[in-house]
This record gives structure tokens, C-alpha cells and sequence, in this order.
């Protein structure tokens, strides 16, 4: 084992417990005489839903559902879509709410552009076959990563207290990571817990936070640092929202599609590689079967690991690199998948460094990235150095026993590992090499 100096030490023992190591490889088959083919998973955890002839006020459209399959009866679906008409939504996601009362939360983004119309879907306004008699109320917080805050989430409590809301509402989140990450937290200490809905509006939201009951907020001194872990009854993806999407955030979401492929799925990776300009370019079926694909990575690895105990360690690649660079340039300054993506170029490097993948990786590793209009370095006027990036580091929630654990790619694309025990001089070098690109 590698002696770890003493800046990268985070407990008052310098006592080194066993290492945890976990490695994981695609489960993940496709077609090797076509490159553009899409990938098959080799366990079933989607089903596509045709189009239903109940309706009797619009057309229902074919929807994908991915399973999130855990113990105890809380296995809930994804629902993905593209322009699901208002009474299939309502028929969706009223089969969720299992009380009277519902808190619909959103942002001041988000709240001009859908709050209504989902409010009048849950309401069911047009008067569903279901008999259930919704009050639906709603609240809009402060748009943003820096009001991510306690502050901010207690708005939530106050407003559900306010209105007497009891153990049987169900509180609905609309909107990207933030706006999911709170309303969760909120749900799963409000009154010791309540149900929660996920209708998430970003790529980011739709393919990574809304996804596996991960909740909580920032604290100054660390991203994600308060929370808990928490299911959503159910995830309802309507790509049409995307539509509205600044192009900046759509690229943020694309650098959390890409990580899938490459801790653990080496064929959506070349898929992504020969589809990338679709995506940029918002084409409807590859938007998504990306979602869909990524969703499906994310159920399977959440169910084998719920607490993050192993392997769901791995999808956070780059992760502990970016989130000190989210913290330490302030937040709201870099949107989550441009940390996350400079993040993985500092994974890669450092496997390269010792061996552990070749050149020609990285090398495609930043080709995707760029080609996603993702920044792979820092820029000009970061604040970022040495100094910080350790400082901050050593607060990642992977850290144990008091040492850093990093996840490293090893080996082949699609693999990737989960470790205490690399080369500190490595990881030093490679921080170094990053902070120097500010200045040269």
C-alpha cells in the first residue's frame, strides 16, 4: 500500500485501515458488425408502453419505463416521454399521490413556463376517471446551485407547516438537480417522511439526480454534505421540457451520459461518440434513447447498491475532483456536469500516470468532451490551486476512515475502479499539472 502524506490524512489517527476496492465492467452487449447500433442490455430493466385507446381527450403517446427494482415494495418507475398530453400525465402521476394534499415546488425559471400546467395535471382539472379529490398547492423557490442551501430548503418546512400538510402528502419536485436534490431532502424529514414525485426538466435531472433517492443541500465547506437518502414514488421524464433548455445546461447533462460509458459501458460510449451531434442538436429519438440508456445504467447499479457502499461509488467518476472545483470557484460559478466534466480529465490523467489506462483513452475521453462544447481544463481566471483543491478534497464524502478514495478508470473503456490505494504522488501531479494551465 502507498504511504499517504500527511496533507491528504483527514482523521487524527494515522492509523490506515483496509483499503475498499470495488471494480466494475459493462453488463452491456451490442451489434460488433454495426458501430451505430444500439446497445442492448443484457438484463432486462425497461419496457416501451404503446400507445393506449382509453383516452378520450387526446392522443396518449408510447412511453419507455426503466424500473428502479429495491427491497421492502419501494420499487418505482421512470416514466420517458415526449409530449405526453395533460390526461395521460394526470393518469401517470396521479397513481402515485396516495393522499389528499400535494406541495408542488418549483423555481423561478421553471415556475413561468410549466408550473400551471402541472399543477392542472395533478389537480386534474379535466376531471379524471380515478375519483380522487386533490388539493394542489404550490411554491416557487430562488433559481440557482448557490440557493442550494438549508436557508432555502427550510422555505419548503415552512410552507408545508403553514398549510397543515400531514404524513399522507406527497411533495412534487419540477425542475433540475437543485430543485430535486431539496425538495427530497425536504420530503424525507418532513414529519419524519413523505412521499415524493421527481418530474425533473434537465438533462442533468433526467439522467443522474432524480434517480436513486440521493437528497440534500450544500453546505459552505462542501457540496452535498447534508442529506439523505430518500426513493421518489415514481421519475416522470417528458423530453419535451428540454426544449426549453439553455444550451449550456443541455451540454452540463451530456457530461453525466458520457460517464456511463465510461465506467461501465463501453458500447453507449461509441454510440454517444457517433451520435454526439444529435444530442447537441436536441434530435428527439436520440435524446431519448440517451436518457433512456443512461437511466437504465443508473437503475441497475442503484439496486445493487442502494447506500453507496460499493459500486454505486463509481458513478461518481470525476465527481470529488469537481466538486472541489464547484466550491472552491463559488458556487453557481461552473454548472455541475462542467466540474464533473473537468473532473473525468483529471481521472484520466492520473490513470494514465500510473498505467492504468493508455493515451489513446484519454485522448478520446477529452475528444468527447470537447466535442460536447464541455470544458476539459480550467480557465484563465480560476481561483482554484493546490492548495484548495486538497483542502477541499479531503471534506468528499468517499473519503473513510480518514483517507481519500478516488474512482480511477483501469483497463479497457467501460472500466473503472473504486480505491483508497493509488499513487499520491500521481494524484499530486496531476492536481499540479492542472492548476499550472491557469497561468501558461
Amino acid at each position: 500500500m502507498v504511504a499517504i502524506p500527511s496533507h491528504w490524512l483527514l482523521a487524527t489517527t494515522t492509523l490506515l485501515f483496509p483499503t475498499l476496492t470495488t471494480s466494475f465492467t459493462a453488463p452491456f452487449l451490442m451489434n460488433p458488425s454495426n458501430p451505430n447500433s444500439k446497445p442492448t442490455p443484457t438484463s432486462l430493466f425497461s419496457t416501451t408502453v404503446p400507445p393506449s385507446s382509453t383516452s378520450t381527450t387526446s392522443t396518449p403517446i408510447e412511453y419507455d419505463i426503466v424500473r428502479v427494482d429495491l427491497a421492502n415494495g419501494r420499487d418505482y418507475p421512470i416514466y420517458i416521454g415526449s409530449s405526453f398530453p395533460s390526461s395521460q400525465s394526470t393518469s401517470l402521476l396521479r397513481r402515485h399521490v396516495h393522499g389528499k394534499r400535494v406541495l408542488l415546488i418549483t423555481n423561478d425559471r421553471i415556475s413561468p413556463l410549466y408550473l400551471e400546467a402541472y399543477r392542472a395535471m395533478l389537480a386534474d382539472d379535466e376531471g379524471a376517471a380515478d375519483g380522487k379529490e386533490l388539493v394542489v398547492d404550490t411554491l416557487v423557490l430562488p433559481d440557482g446551485e448557490e440557493n442550494k442551501t438549508l436557508e432555502v430548503m427550510n422555505l419548503i418546512l415552512d410552507r408545508a407547516l403553514e398549510l397543515g400538510l400531514d404524513r399522507k402528502s406527497t411533495f412534487v419536485a419540477l425542475g433540475g438537480g437543485v430543485i430535486g436534490d431539496m425538495v427530497g431532502f425536504a420530503s424525507a424529514i418532513y414529519q419524519r417522511g413523505v412521499n415524493f414525485i421527481q418530474i425533473p426538466t434537465t438533462v442533468m435531472a433526467m439522467v443522474d439526480s432524480s434517480v436513486g433517492g440521493k437528497t440534500g443541500v450544500n453546505h459552505p465547506l462542501g457540496k452535498n454534505m447534508i442529506g439523505s437518502f430518500h426513493q421518489p414514488q415514481c421519475v416522470f421524464i417528458d423530453t419535451q421540457t428540454l426544449s426549453t433548455l439553455p444550451d449550456r445546461e443541455l451540454q452540463s447533462g451530456i457530461s453525466e451520459i458520457v460517464k456511463y460509458g465510461l465506467i461501465r459501458d463501453a458500447p453507449f460510449f461509441s454510440w454517444q461518440e457517433s451520435n454526439m451531434s444529435k444530442l447537441l442538436g436536441r434530435d428527439p429519438e436520440a435524446t431519448r434513447y440517451a436518457i433512456k440508456r443512461s437511466c437504465e445504467n443508473k437503475a441497475e447499479v442503484v439496486q445493487e447498491d442502494e447506500k453507496e457502499a460499493g459500486v454505486r461509488a463509481t458513478l461518481n467518476l470525476g465527481h470529488t475532483f469537481g466538486h472541489a472545483i464547484e466550491n472552491g470557484s463559488g458556487y453557481g460559478t461552473f454548472l455541475h456536469g462542467e466540474g464533473v466534466s473537468i473532473g473525468m480529465c483529471m481521472a484520466a490523467k492520473m490513470s494514465e500516470k500510473m498505467g492504468w489506462i493508455e493515451g489513446e483513452l484519454r485522448e478520446r475521453i477529452y475528444g468527447i468532451l470537447e466535442e460536447a462544447n464541455l470544458p476539459v481544463r480550467l480557465p484563465k481566471d480560476s481561483p482554484m490551486t493546490v492548495e484548495t483543491f486538497q483542502r477541499l478534497m479531503s471534506l468528499d464524502k468517499k473519503v473513510a476512515d480518514g483517507k481519500l478514495r478516488l474512482i480511477l478508470l483501469r483497463g479497457e473503456l467501460g472500466n473503472c475502479f473504486f480505491t483508497g490505494d493509488f499513487d499520491v504522488d500521481a494524484l499530486q501531479e496531476t492536481i499540479e499539472e492542472f492548476v499550472k494551465e491557469i497561468s501558461a
